[in-house]
């Protein structure tokens, strides 16, 4: 289970958070960390220094110029959030979300990525309109400031003490004998596809504006990603999408009724 759980920094900007990440998730048996759009050296004298002989962990990372190429094969994607929003998302505490891990993690094709964003000011809207829950850590609410090292510490425990529950764990490589392929989740990739042909069809039919869009996009986004929908249920949605393009293209193209 843990070998499947991904960190994901977003636009650090100190070297050292970064190594001390690495420490954090070496102690707590994590080894997947991908860092996006990095706003500093990620291996240098300081990070090395942080990681305190987890720098075997910043040499491995993978960087990528954005969030939805560092989860592309994710199935869940989870962001922690300091606050709440404008738009309420799912919240789950470190514990919560822990608890779910052992049936996210069911499928063999399952990778979970929490997300983790920039020192002075987090993740985006966007960036968390990109994840199927927030996770909240319930601290003092005189002194809620978490360093970067500190939260992934936090959260990883939570997932490892789950993992330590369990009577075996599930390895990358072992085979799924209790999903059928269509019954299994969709990745990031995937949803992200279908939420490009939802928008582009809903602004085809007219019921959409994309200058006006009323937070349109963002409140179907977390409609879908509150319902987890399967393989088959994805392409079941798609074809529904390209049966009315068909129709609305079929209509405007029919001549006026005399």
């Amino acid at each position: 289970m843990l070998e499947r759980l991904r960190i994901v920094l977003i636009g650090t900007s100190h070297s050292g958070n970064i190594g001390g990440v690495a420490r954090a998730m070496h102690n707590m048996g994590l080894a997947d960390l991908a860092l996006v759009a990095p706003r500093c050296q990620v291996i240098d004298q300081e990070s090395i220094s942080r990681a305190s002989g987890a720098d075997h962990l910043l040499h491995s990372a993978s960087v990528s110029e954005t969030l939805d190429s560092a989860v592309a094969d994710c199935t869940l994607v989870a962001g922690a959030s300091a606050r709440s929003r404008t738009l309420p998302w799912p919240m789950l505490s470190p514990r919560q979300l822990a608890d779910r891990l052992p049936a996210e993690c069911e499928a063999d094709s399952a990778r979970v990525a929490l997300v983790f964003g920039r020192e002075d000011s987090g993740l985006t809207n966007d960036e968390l309109h990109r994840c199927h829950a927030h996770i909240h850590i319930p601290v003092n609410a005189d002194f809620s400031s978490l360093n970067l090292a500190s939260a992934v510490q936090v959260i990883a425990y939570e997932c490892r003490m789950k993992w330590l529950e369990q009577p075996s764990a599930p390895t990358a490589d072992a085979p799924d004998s209790t999903l059928p392929p269509e019954q299994r989740p969709v990745s990031h990739a995937d949803l992200e596809r279908y939420f490009t042909h939802l928008e582009q069809t809903l602004t085809t039919i007219g019921f959409h504006d994309p200058d006006k869009p009323r937070q349109l996009m963002a409140r179907l986004r977390r409609l879908y990603l509150r319902a987890r929908p399967e393989a088959l249920e994805l392409n079941i949605l798609r074809g529904v999408l390209t049966a009315t393009e068909k129709a609305a293209t079929d209509r405007a193209s029919r001549p006026p009724r005399p």
